[in-house]
C-alpha cells in the first residue's frame, strides 16, 4: 500500500480531528501536538516525540538555541491518544489559534511527523 503524505479535514463541532484510516497504526503509541515554527502546527506520533524530539530538546542546559527550542515546542505541547472507535482526537482552542485554523485542515508529512496548517482557499 502507497504512503499517505498529505490529507485534508474539517474539525467537528468539538474541535475534533479525524486521522486516516490508513495512518492510524502510526499514531497507536499516542500523539504530540506542538506550536511549529510559524503560524502552523506540529503533529507526531508519540514514539517519534519520544525517540527524536526529546533527545534533541535535551542538549546543553546553557544553549540558548536549546532553550528557545524548548519554549517553542513545550509552550502549550498537548499530548492525547486516538479515540479507538474514530481515530480522532481534540486539538486545543489555544492551538488552533496560533496556526490560525478555523475548521479546515491540511495536513503534509514532514518526515516523521505531519505539519497541520489551515487549508488555503
Amino acid at each position: 500500500m502507497a504512503q499517505i503524505d498529505y490529507f485534508e479535514r474539517k474539525l467537528d463541532d468539538k474541535r475534533r480531528l479525524t486521522i486516516p484510516t490508513e495512518l492510524r497504526d502510526e499514531f497507536a503509541s499516542g500523539v504530540v501536538i506542538t506550536r511549529g515554527f510559524k503560524n502552523y502546527l506540529h503533529l507526531y506520533p508519540l514514539s517519534i516525540w519520544n525517540v527524536s524530539v526529546e533527545p534533541q530538546l535535551s542538549g546543553n542546559i546553557l544553549d540558548e538555541n536549546i532553550a528557545d527550542l524548548n519554549v517553542q515546542f513545550r509552550m502549550g505541547k498537548v499530548e492525547t491518544v486516538l479515540d479507538e472507535k474514530q481515530g480522532r482526537f481534540t486539538i486545543d482552542q489555544h492551538l488552533l489559534d496560533h496556526a490560525k485554523i478555523k475548521r479546515d485542515i491540511q495536513a503534509v508529512r514532514v518526515g516523521r511527523y505531519w505539519r497541520l496548517m489551515a487549508k488555503m482557499s
